[in-house]
């Protein structure tokens, strides 16, 4: 690169950023059920507002991975504060569900361009096991902020905090990112022929991306399913709904820090294989365990989903590298848009499981957590399907090699 990269400014502020994406998602877990309250709304309504979040993500990531290499990842992260700014303000002075739809779907929009600004700068400024490693501390920071963010949201409710003011806490780090991006000069495309969006719509047809692209769909599912519905699925289970999300997170963030040996030694197809087993192992317990045990469902299923969203995309990097920035925004918008396909069917699982367990007699918290254990045991089929696809591509891709710099 012939101009000064300022690298650790620009990864810092790529890492504030994903804190803001991290403390929307847990702040808003931990306040679903004061939302559906304050508002009357069911948990199919909720799921709509929920899916908000995850449809603006796409929209933006495709946008941004378009148009990547004509308005550059400054101009999108100027995009991102806005948004982000805006889908905050009006949240906290919603007026009812229409509101809280169009406020999430902004919030959803600037965490988007997050991601298709920040995922291929730092494929930019890095390469080979850098890069991996890399990707997943930038990565580290969604379940890091959400161990804050979720932390944060338990003791603010707990001390009879309103919670329009737990969503005030997320203009925290939004004014952190604008104020360090602020007069930085960012990094060109490592490979020139990478920014022909005809070559990256070429290479998106081969084999390999169409793969991830239907795995990636399933991988956010189980990633995301269990977590954003922990407040209203394990409030009766026994244990802290939000304490299991901050395990959860917590335990991703250090296995995201220490991804480097982990990836060198298991290979991308490695972990995300043995990912998929422990996913399908630790949303199995926590459809059938209570107390204590939660915790421990907790960790397995932390581990299983650890690697997920990093690997996957340095996968889209160094195994399809003339994707570029728009293949690296794809793989991430098809993961988010099938989350939010999914969350108002989720929704729509639990208000049908509390229907059915309410006919079968149960009142109160064994209503509560048959009902929630019910849906979770759906989602086990998420991952099992991915055991499957995984053991193809552990064997299809077997003596096959990364590139050891990626397209951008």
């Amino acid at each position: 690169m012939t101009q000064t990269i300022n690298r650790s400014a620009l990864f810092n502020a790529s890492c504030l950023a994903l804190i803001t994406t991290a403390f929307s998602f847990s702040i808003r877990a931990g306040i679903l059920p004061q939302l559906g309250d304050s508002f009357g709304l069911t948990a199919e309504q909720l799921g709509f507002i929920n899916s908000m979040w995850f449809l603006g993500f796409p929209i933006s990531m495709i946008l941004g991975g378009l148009f990547y290499h004509i308005v550059g990842p400054a101009n999108i992260m100027r995009i991102a504060f806005v948004t982000h700014t805006l889908g905050i303000l009006m949240t906290i002075y919603a007026g009812g569900y229409t509101t809280l739809l169009i406020s999430t779907l902004f919030i959803g929009f600037g965490n988007g361009c997050t991601e298709a600004a920040c995922n291929p700068m730092i494929a930019d400024m890095y390469s080979g096991t850098t890069l991996n490693k890399m990707l997943n501390r930038f990565h580290m920071w969604f379940p890091g902020g959400i161990v804050l963010g979720s932390l944060v949201s338990k003791f603010m409710t707990d001390s009879g905090f309103a919670w329009q003011a737990q969503v005030w806490v997320m203009m925290i780090p939004t004014i952190a990112y604008a104020v360090l991006f602020f007069g930085k000069a960012f990094p060109k495309p490592t490979v020139e022929g990478a920014t022909s969006v005809g070559s990256n719509i070429k290479a998106m047809f081969s084999p390999v991306f169409i793969f991830l692209f239907f795995c990636m769909a399933l991988t956010a599912i189980t990633e995301f399913g269990p977590q954003q519905w922990v407040g209203l699925i394990m409030s009766a289970s026994g244990a802290s709904p939000m304490l299991i999300l901050a395990l959860t997170t917590g335990v991703m963030a250090v296995g995201r820090f220490f991804a480097g040996p982990v990836v060198k030694s298991l290979g991308q197809t490695g972990v995300l294989l043995g990912g998929a087993i422990f996913a399908a192992l630790g949303i199995f317990m926590f459809s059938t365990v209570t107390g204590p045990m939660a915790y421990l469902a907790a960790l397995i299923f932390a581990i299983g989903v650890c690697y997920f969203w990093p690997v996957m995309v340095g996968a889209v990097a160094q195994r399809v590298p003339l994707s570029g920035a728009l293949g690296m925004s794809i793989i991430g918008g098809v993961g988010m848009f099938s989350t939010a396909i999914f969350q108002p069917i989720i929704g729509g699982w639990i208000d049908s499981d509390r229907a059915a367990q309410a006919a079968a007699g149960l009142t109160g918290d064994a209503l509560e957590l048959a009902a929630g254990q019910e849906t979770l045991m759906k989602m086990v089929s998420f991952p099992g399907i991915l055991i499957v696809l995984f053991i193809i591509f552990f064997i299809w891709q077997r003596g096959s090699k990364p590139a050891a710099s990626a397209a951008h």
